[in-house]
């Protein structure tokens, strides 16, 4: 009885979000029903969706260490683990009470967020998540039972009670910065070494620390942030169904069942397939199984068929409705509908790129026999594999279509992407049912709610960075060195290159867009034209360790050592690399369709 009330509470943190998932799917499609047939919908219907986002991300954040799925940049020292963890958890209580502190404030002003709900009720999740997560993480210790109860209790009430003492005081910063450095060696989490590192810098100048966390409550409830976890639970549910071998046989019937053309199918369904599930690991989740087994069967050679779906899954981020895409967009302050546009030309360079400059087209031994390929009688016709993924094809109309015609909002595009995924998955083809829509609900909120943290720390981090005037510095300095654009650029590209190596994806658009963008517009670049470059640099960073993502689920999926999957996929990081250079110096590639259609609409 007492076990199964523990696994009950602890499904508390996965229900909380599946729920606010739910509703922020079921309001923008109620709104968008209600407008034209009732005039008015649910009031403030876009702010109570942005509230149940961060029900959301921080119950999500709570289910992501439980489950073990906070990013780090790895374990550097397995015997230091739990000062890592311990250290995790400290900066958790110090979250906990800066977020206590804008909920105390924010029960003073009494705002209302709709039909008489206050606001600092959806804001007590913060401090509650963030106490939370520091029991857990400092539980993560191991070790015998009181050592786990001094991590789990002691490690957060330390951080908590060293910020009710010490903030607005003037501290120094190198102490907190080598601390800082060993928890990230020890397997710290990265949102915990962010914050950390936002902590350090505004206790530096003697700033409240309430900031932080008014940052972190700012970045989850931005207006457009909802599309992210909808357009992510859609490509979820579209990858435990069977719509990846559906589209998987569109594709090879469109380029042919030899081994060039299921070369060229195997990279542009990986690429489309990341688009929409938010995360290149989760396509070789989804792809590798089915792909390995058919590059195979037209003779083609497993290290290299490895390293094709390993490479192409990074591909998809220049493409609709790319969660990176979007959240630049965010960042950035530029359109989300122009910035699905731009990345369509630049996404086809970069798969032309990978396939001709990665070698993956090339015969390894021209003279060697070729395999005589047996006709396969099951392949389907280009029509009748059309007909069987009608659904899953019509899908990027939904989400793109609704956004670019103006009928919805980022969110609603979102919701109903969503919804059509839903529907079309259990009642057309019969392949959704509970258990299945509960997983991905469950993995939705696990991945969001750790990019969530990351973002809102990072936003922190970015904001003191701002405050303090290092962009303007930074391009003063960078134009007294060279006032070549194309220079620039090429410097550019090489540090995005680097960046995206040792930066988890999100952490880099939330930290370097805001500093770097500023610079890149001083030398004239389009703002959509940098977004592409910084997103086509971050595509390389999946392929490098330590932050490369795609080498460390590749290692697991084909049970093949790291290293191995790390040198497989060199030749596509030169590739990409190429890629991004072209698009670099042709900003026409990126700019050209947003101006086409928009001069097409006018």
């Amino acid at each position: 009885m007492m076990g199964r009330l523990i696994r009950g509470l602890n499904q508390v943190d996965v229900g909380v979000a599946a729920f606010a998932l739910v509703f922020m799917a079921l309001i923008p499609l109620i709104e968008i029903l209600s407008r034209p047939l009732m005039g008015k919908g649910i009031d403030n219907a876009p702010v109570v969706v942005q509230h149940l986002g961060l029900l959301m991300a921080m119950s999500g954040a709570v289910a992501a260490e439980r489950f073990g799925h906070l990013t780090s940049l790895g374990l550097l020292l397995p015997r230091f683990y739990a000062v890592g963890q311990w250290g995790a958890a400290a900066i958790c209580g110090i979250l906990a009470w800066a977020s206590a502190q804008l909920v105390v404030s924010e029960m003073s002003a009494q705002q209302i967020l709709a039909y008489g709900i206050p606001v600092w009720w959806f804001e007590m999740t913060m401090p509650v998540g963030f106490t939370f997560l520091g029991l857990k993480l400092g539980a993560r210790s191991g070790g015998q039972g009181w050592v786990r109860v001094i991590g789990a209790v002691v490690m957060p009430l330390l951080g908590a009670y060293v910020a009710y003492n010490f903030d607005g005081m003037d501290l120094p910063v190198w102490p907190w910065l080598l601390c800082l450095a060993v928890l990230l060696v020890c397997g710290a989490p990265i949102f915990a070494v962010l914050g950390g590192l936002a902590l350090a810098l505004f206790w530096q100048d003697g700033l409240p620390l309430a900031s932080i966390a008014l940052s972190h409550y700012q970045i989850t409830v931005n207006p457009s942030l909802p599309a992210l976890p909808l357009f992510t639970l859609a490509g979820l549910i579209f990858a435990g169904t069977g719509a990846a071998q559906r589209l998987g046989a569109v594709f090879v019937a469109l380029f042919g069942g030899g081994k060039t053309g299921t070369v060229i199918a195997a990279t542009v369904l990986c690429s489309c397939f990341t688009a929409f599930t938010g995360g290149s690991g989760v396509t070789i989740l989804a792809l590798g199984g089915l792909l390995l087994p058919l590059l195979r069967g037209v003779g083609y050679p497993e290290r290299k068929g490895i390293s094709l779906v390993t490479s192409a899954s990074a591909l998809g981020v220049l493409l609709a409705p790319s969660v990176p895409l979007i959240m630049y967009a965010i960042i950035a302050r530029v359109p989300i509908n122009t910035m699905f546009l731009a990345g369509v030309v630049p996404a086809m360079v970069m798969v032309v790129c990978l396939l001709i400059f990665g070698g993956y087209l090339r015969e390894d031994n021209p003279f060697a026999t070729s395999v005589a390929i047996q006709p396969d009688k099951t392949r389907l016709s280009l029509r009748q594999a059309v007909l069987h993924a009608k659904w899953e094809l019509l899908a990027p109309l939904v989400a793109v279509g609704s956004l670019a015609s103006g009928i919805a909002t980022p969110t609603e595009s979102a919701a109903l992407t969503a919804i059509y995924a839903v529907l079309t998955q259990a009642w057309a083809h019969h392949e959704l049912d509970v258990k299945k829509l509960l997983a991905s609900l469950s993995q939705c909120a696990q991945i969001i709610g750790g990019v969530m943290l990351i973002l809102g720390m990072a936003l922190g981090l970015t904001n003191y960075l701002v405050d303090a005037g290092i962009p303007d510095l930074a391009t003063e300095w960078v134009q007294s060195v060279t006032q070549s654009k194309w220079v620039f650029l090429l410097a550019l590209n090489v540090f995005l290159f680097a960046a995206g190596a040792l930066m988890e994806i999100y952490a880099a658009i939330v930290v370097l867009v805001p500093l770097l963008l500023p610079l890149a517009t001083s030398y004239g670049i389009d703002p959509i034209h940098f977004g592409i470059i910084f997103l086509a640099n971050m595509e390389m960073g999946f392929l490098c360790p330590p932050a490369g993502m795609n080498i460390y689920f590749a290692s697991a999926v084909f049970k093949q050592p790291l290293r191995t999957v790390a040198a497989s996929v060199a030749p596509a990081l030169l590739a990409i690399f190429v890629g991004t250079l072209i698009i670099s110096w042709l900003p026409l590639l990126a700019t050209g369709l947003p101006s086409y259609v928009m001069s097409f609409m006018h």
